[in-house]
């Protein structure tokens, strides 16, 4: 419980950080002149370092173990958040969000970190408490407003988070410890070749491309979106897209409990066939439908998230680094993207709506292949057969 404790609170201030740009992207559209486009590409691009080094630093993690890792992820990622409180220009921003981005490989680090400590029948449940890091979204979204209201600038705010960053990643380093190894780990050659030899770390990245990619593009860009739609303040918005972050985490460790009793699989048909329903709603430009199926939407994917991560350790029991690492890297593109496409889509149409009904068919195209692949009578068997056939976990 300890391990957990702690990689989860390392999580939630990575999360946090990873997070700090969002609330405040449309009081720099006005303060610093940028553009539309800029402003989405600003909000995203932290999300495009987190996806894409997701993998080697799971590897990593799987290799020399979450504790060092994890540590000194947090030592870093305090540097770019402090930067970016002496940015003036939209390069500025660029550069120091792009370097923020590491904060989000914090996930696959936990992962490989905290999966190691628990047997695979309770893992399901404990790698959906670690998830429910995600609520340092939360801390970002409604604290960094908070903060810059009550200390006169945003810039104080970057810097408060900043500093715990850096202060817990001391804490982290000195309290953390690996959970004891019975084998020699594998070679990164071998990590590799369990993605290129497994087409069901692929299936899972899909899903997971969908649930958390949608968790964090909608987390991103509801501040956005309700600012410009509704008009509403910064810290309205941030306080309402903090529920909705809330919301989807509190979902995580649900989905994971009952991924442990019904299958993961089973628990992500009725998470595509619900998300992709009320995803409909976020077309409206009400804000009564549109709360409604924004809310939805975070408590069919929060549900989703956990029951991923139920399947990931439990197919891939010695290589849930390397494994978490795609999928979440893939989560990550997942939520990358669609900001910048619903800007497209707006300059395009004028409207967002487009957007989230490629949300929905999405939904629809994971429901059918979750079912083809894992859930059809003659495939599941083929996919227990394979998991029968696992080596025992170190």
């Amino acid at each position: 419980m300890r391990a957990l404790a702690l990689s989860t609170t390392a999580f939630a201030i990575s999360f946090a950080v990873w997070g700090i740009i969002s609330p405040m992207a449309q009081t720099f559209k006005k303060q610093f002149g940028f553009t539309d486009q800029q402003t989405w590409m600003l909000i995203s691009v932290p999300v495009l370092l987190g996806s894409v080094m997701r993998l080697p630093l799971g590897m990593l993690a799987d290799r020399y173990g979450g504790r060092i890792v994890f540590g000194l992820l947090l030592l870093f990622i305090s540097i770019p958040a402090y930067m970016l409180s002496h940015a003036h220009a939209f390069g500025e921003f660029l550069i120091w969000g792009l370097l923020l981005g590491m904060a989000g490989t914090s996930f696959s680090i936990g992962i490989a970190f905290t999966s190691k400590w628990f047997p695979p029948e309770k893992q399901g449940l404990a790698l959906g408490v670690y998830g429910a890091g995600n609520i340092g979204q939360s801390l970002a979204l409604w604290g960094i407003p908070a903060l810059a209201l009550r200390l006169g600038d945003w810039r104080a705010a970057y810097q408060v988070f900043a500093g715990v960053a850096l202060i817990y990643g001391v804490c982290f380093l000195m309290m953390a410890r690996n959970a004891p190894l019975t084998v020699k780990p594998k070679s990164f050659t071998a990590m590799l070749r369990v993605l290129a030899q497994e087409p069901r770390s692929w299936l899972l990245s899909l899903f997971y491309f969908v649930t958390f990619g949608g968790f964090v593009a909608l987390s991103i860009g509801l501040p956005k979106l309700l600012q410009e739609i509704f008009r509403l303040t910064p810290a309205d918005a941030g306080l309402r897209v903090a529920g909705f972050v809330v919301l989807a985490t509190a979902m995580r460790p649900l989905g994971g409990w009952l991924s442990d009793r019904v299958g993961g699989a089973r628990v992500l048909m009725v998470v595509f066939a619900g998300a992709g329903m009320l995803a409909l709603g976020l077309t409206s430009e009400n804000i009564v439908p549109f709360s409604i199926g924004a809310l939805g939407v975070a408590a069919f994917i929060g549900l989703g998230n956990g029951a991923v991560f139920k399947l990931v350790p439990q197919y891939f029991p010695k290589d849930t680094g390397t494994v978490t690492g795609l999928v979440g890297a893939m989560g990550g593109l997942g939520g990358f993207f669609p900001p910048l496409v619903l800007g497209i889509i707006k300059k395009q149409t004028g409207a967002y709506d487009l957007g989230f009904i490629l949300l929905s068919v999405f939904c629809a195209v994971c429901l059918a292949t979750n079912y083809a692949f894992f859930l059809k009578p003659a495939n599941r068997a083929q996919v227990l057969d394979a998991v029968m056939q696992t080596p025992p976990r170190a």
